[in-house]
């Protein structure tokens, strides 16, 4: 048993690489394994090549790209389901994802001067602040309070999404409505640069303290008694996921299930001992995207929106754990 769970860790630490390497010579325009490798070898040579161009300005930044948002939305959907101990508990459902949309669409419809990341993490924010401020029950916040005000907090942000599409000039609506699909055909590294700080900003406390999560998934009065200041320390966790899942949002656009996915197949695979799942659930998450985006990018002429792929394996997956209850992948 002890060997599978090491077999099962390192093909998920490994899968990140083995796919962003597969995904390097597959698409549309086609670039055998050998020009890849020689166009990495010579990236700083200066050669200008098509080959080149393709690899090192287009695909790559968006491999690279779409590995630190599957990151991102994995690490928050673990976090967030410890935190509030509920299996079925993904970013969506706090409003995180619905306030950072709703501020980037008011970003491209009416205030085009401000950062994307600036705004998403603002509005995110906000819409966390206020469901936490809507679920305190005698000075703490509930649990199960908090993921119903998260689920209020959320309509109210698409219904001025909504609004805000209703109102806009109709070239601005094309370009909010595809950002709203989820998609990575912008991606380039200056991209890279200003989403990616926010990301390890917030995925790394995660990773430094995901030893606590343990002690939080097991749940309030036995967190206390182990000395625990529960409602600190959901606070830090919960403002951590919000940066990290604010930052992919504003240049990935809106891509669901991964948080909830990828955390229960990793959990499968190697059990609930944070320690292993953070790190495995970080890997596994940036691999899914990056396998989700080649296969969005690589069945047509023209790229197909990446939330439409996750969202198309996401479904039926949601109603296997509704159906078993989160039980095999929580492992309770």
């Amino acid at each position: 048993m002890c060997g599978k769970l090491k077999i099962n860790s390192i093909i998920i630490l490994l899968s990140p690489f083995l796919a962003a390497g597969l995904a390097l010579f597959i698409g549309v325009y086609g670039v055998t394994p050998s020009q890849v490798l020689e166009i990495i070898l010579n990236a700083f040579t200066g050669i200008d090549t098509l080959e080149s161009t393709v690899i090192l300005e287009i695909r790559m930044p968006r491999i690279i790209l779409a590995g630190l948002t599957g990151m991102a939305l994995a690490a928050s959907g673990t976090t967030l389901q410890s935190v509030l101990r509920n299996p079925l508990v993904d970013p969506f459902i706090l409003g995180i994802s619905a306030g950072a949309a709703f501020g980037c669409a008011l970003a491209i419809g009416f205030i085009p001067w401000v950062s994307l990341q600036l705004i998403a993490f603002i509005f995110g924010g906000l819409a966390v602040i206020m469901a936490c401020l809507m679920s305190r029950i005698g000075g703490e916040i509930c649990k199960l309070s908090l993921v119903l005000s998260g689920i209020i907090i959320s309509a109210l942000f698409t219904a001025l999404l909504s609004m805000i599409k209703f109102m806009v000039d109709p070239m601005k609506l094309q370009s909010i409505v595809f950002w709203l699909m989820g998609s990575f055909s912008m991606a380039d590294w200056p991209q890279i640069r200003s989403s990616g700080v926010g990301i390890i900003l917030g995925c790394l406390p995660i990773f430094l303290l995901r030893w606590r999560l343990n002690v939080m998934s097991m749940g309030d009065e036995e967190a206390r008694s182990l000395g625990v200041n529960v409602s600190r320390e959901r606070i830090i966790f919960i403002a951590c996921s919000t940066l990290a899942v604010t930052s992919a949002v504003s240049v990935s656009g809106l891509i669901g299930w991964v948080g909830l996915m990828v955390p229960h197949l990793v959990r499968m695979l190697v059990g609930p001992e944070h320690r292993r799942l953070v790190p495995l659930s970080m890997a596994g998450g940036a691999a899914f995207m990056i396998f989700a985006d080649t296969i969005a990018r690589s069945l047509g002429s023209a790229d197909i929106p990446v939330g439409i792929i996750t969202a198309i394996v996401g479904a039926p997956f949601f109603i296997y754990l509704m159906k078993r209850g989160g039980k095999e992948s929580w492992g309770k």
